[in-house]
């Protein structure tokens, strides 16, 4: 019986030989198998595209057959006999070996019910709809069967090629037929099918969440290989977090997952696959049985350069399967294909690597070049081909030495394409011919395949960018550093003349705003004078109307007061008479004749008729002094001893207050001042 260790190699490679990305799917295979390496891969692998030896038994794969591990041990590399090579390739002469058939058990839900079909797996998609449509009384052309592990799948699909476990679970759908029978459990079950899920799904390498939309009825696995083309994690490396804890087979729907609705949460990483684990332990390492052909002599660098499983086996199908690309094909969105890029990157090479910028080209040179004179940095445009001898040499040797990364880190903006597919290429030419001109242009296009990767040293002009140089993948870390250090001494000179000149600009934008600032501040001196002059204007305006106002209301009152005035009587009038003399404030005198009968209220109405209305004035008598005002105005003059003849003179109210309280202040009467003031 295999050790735990042992099956993970033997998992590893038989993965890697037949491209199952499905972990329990491969597990299974070789469980029928009982672990047997060589008959499992001859189970799965089509006899045409070759066949593994049988008498390559499993006690001679004792650890994964790789190439690279000849190094280790010369003499039993050539001492090994030609038939201990992996594959063999298939002899015209010699009779391809037929594959024993398969019985594949299917279980197959619909509704309320389950069905078994057991059929070989050279039957066809189409043979088991013919069963079910007997089973379930549903014609085929109505039936979406569901649950395929691979996708979406055809009528006249092979089972075979499928590469199916000997157990699978399907569900039918019959979106086009009624559901008018069928029961409310079902019904609700149906329901579900067609909601759609909203499942954010959080990249914990890069740190960023994708939110994608799946209908009930889609699996688990079709989930995990939507997340595969986004992230490029393959199925079989991919870590889950927030599945419900009774999710245990890929193939369930989400429907029946028991995932919060509408919208659930997971989380997704890259898990360390056994081959990786294995490598980076020596003694496992060294137990390793070295291939002796031709295939194992071209990889003996492989391991010390990072190469991928697919690639010992000397088949380019293999190694497409098992490294992911760069970057997706036909990259229209830049940060997208640079965070794909980065990720397969450090998977490839380590977490140790320049900082690729994840953003556009045009972005990369706003953040390099159009900065602050002290803050700018050259860029390196690094372009990757997955197609180049050098390119694991020159990544992880090179590109990811910590002195090149601190390096770039401190001086560099770094950013990143792969030149691996056509259609990005072709993109970046597009791109280099836009900002570099054509002789750039064609100095990239003309550069073999085995010449990348390149780096791109670029410095920003005041009026275009230069590329100082184009180094090529076959150089040595002394020699690539020699290289940066001489473009950013060049960069170096140029940044001190662009930062003299800007702080010459500055010094003279600073003394342009002063000079501003100190003009904007007299405008608005000035501005406030003169809404100060023109307040005080409208201020003044509005007294000299308020007064004008004041002096007609006075005078059209006085001019009524003189109206209503009975007439003076005359001197040999028989009715008796007083005579008043009357002194104004200014010193003049008024005199008038008034009947003995007239009121008070008449002399009240003559001294205002005069301009000293009695709100204003005080009338008052000499001898004794007293305050005529103060007297009950409907009393008649010989009433109020103002007969014959009086002599009294006017005052102003708030003079007459003022001489009223300084007495009062000189004599010592504080209450009698408080008084007058109150009044």
């Amino acid at each position: 019986m295999a050790s735990n260790t042992d099956r993970e190699m033997i998992l590893a490679d038989f993965q890697a030989c037949t491209g199952i990305e499905n972990i329990d799917e491969a597990i299974t295979l070789l469980e029928q198998n009982n672990w047997d390496l060589v008959a499992a891969i001859n189970g799965v692998i089509p006899q045409e595209n070759g066949i593994l030896q049988s008498e390559f038994s499993a006690e001679t794969i004792q650890g994964p057959v790789f190439g690279p591990a000849a190094q280790m041990s010369t003499s039993t590399s050539t001492a090994s006999p030609p038939s201990s090579s992996a594959f063999r390739s298939v002899l015209p002469s010699r009779p391809a070996i037929e594959r024993l058939s398969r019985m594949l058990d299917f279980k197959v839900e619909y509704r309320d019910r389950t069905v078994d079909v057991v059929l070989d797996d050279g039957c066809t998609v189409g043979d088991i709809k013919q069963i079910l449509e007997n089973e379930l009384q549903v014609p085929a052309s109505k039936m979406l069967l569901k649950g395929w592990k691979c996708g979406e799948v055809e009528d006249t699909t092979v089972l075979r090629g499928l590469h199916l476990p000997k157990t699978s679970n399907l569900y039918v759908l019959t979106p086009e037929l009624p559901l008018s029978s069928v029961p409310g459990q079902t019904s609700a079950l149906q329901e579900s099918l067609n909601q759609n899920y909203l499942l954010i799904i959080t990249h914990r390498e890069v740190q960023r969440d994708y939110s994608l939309h799946f209908s009930g009825s889609c699996t688990i696995q079709e989930v995990k290989r939507n997340v595969y083309d986004l992230t490029s994690i393959p199925v079989r490396h991919q870590i889950w977090e927030g599945w419900p804890p009774s999710v245990t087979d890929d193939s369930v729907m989400l429907a029946s997952s028991g995932i919060s609705f509408p919208c659930h949460r997971l989380t997704v990483s890259r898990r360390t696959s056994p081959v990786q684990t294995r490598e980076q332990s020596e003694e496992q390492c060294a137990d390793i049985h070295m291939i002796s052909d031709s295939d194992g002599e071209d990889f003996e660098d492989a391991t010390e350069f990072g190469v991928d499983d697919g690639e010992i086996f000397g088949m380019a199908s293999s190694s497409a399967l098992t490294k992911s690309p760069m970057m997706p094909e036909n990259a229209d969105n830049e940060a997208d294909a640079l965070l794909q890029f980065t990720a397969e990157f450090s998977s490839r090479y380590g977490e140790c690597h320049p900082v690729f910028f994840i953003g556009s080209l045009e972005a990369s040179f706003q953040e390099a070049f159009y900065g602050k004179a002290r803050d700018r940095k050259l860029l390196a445009v690094y372009l990757h081909h997955d197609e180049s001898v050098l390119a694991n040499v020159f990544c992880s040797q090179m590109l990811c030495a910590e002195s090149i990364v601190s390096y770039l880190s401190q001086n560099f903006i770094t950013w990143a394409w792969d030149m691996t597919r056509e259609a990005n290429k072709a993109r970046f030419l597009t791109l280099c011919t836009r900002h570099f001109g054509s002789v750039v242009t064609q100095t990239v296009r003309s550069q073999k395949t085995d010449q990348f990767p390149l780096l791109l040293i670029i410095m920003g002009k005041r009026s275009s960018n230069e590329v100082l140089n184009v180094i090529q993948g076959n150089t040595s870390v002394d020699e690539l550093m020699m290289r940066l250090i001489s473009a950013m001494e060049l960069f170096s000179a140029q940044q001190q003349e662009d930062i003299k000149d800007e702080d010459e600009r500055e010094a003279r934008e600073n003394v342009k705003r002063e000079q501003d600032e100190a003009y904007r501040l007299s405008l608005e001196a000035d501005r406030a004078k003169r809404e100060a002059a023109e307040k005080e204007m409208a201020e003044q305006y509005r007294l000299e109307q308020i007064r004008k106002e004041q002096e007609e209301e006075k005078e059209a009152i006085r001019l009524s007061l003189e109206q209503s005035l009975p007439p003076e009587p005359q001197e040999e009038h028989n009715e008796p008479q007083s005579k008043l003399r009357i002194r104004t404030p200014s010193g003049e005198f008024l005199e008038r004749r008034f009947l003995g009968s007239d009121s008070l209220q008449v002399v009240f109405d003559f001294v205002a008729s005069k301009g000293y209305p009695c709100h204003e004035f005080k009338l008052l008598s000499t001898f004794p002094r007293k305050d005529v005002t103060q007297l009950d105005p409907c009393r008649s003059l010989m009433d109020l001893k103002l007969y014959p003849q009086e002599t009294l003179f006017l005052e102003a109210k708030e003079l007459a207050l003022r001489v009223s309280v300084v007495c009062c202040t000189e004599e010592g009467c504080a209450e009698e001042a408080r008084a007058a003031l109150t009044r």
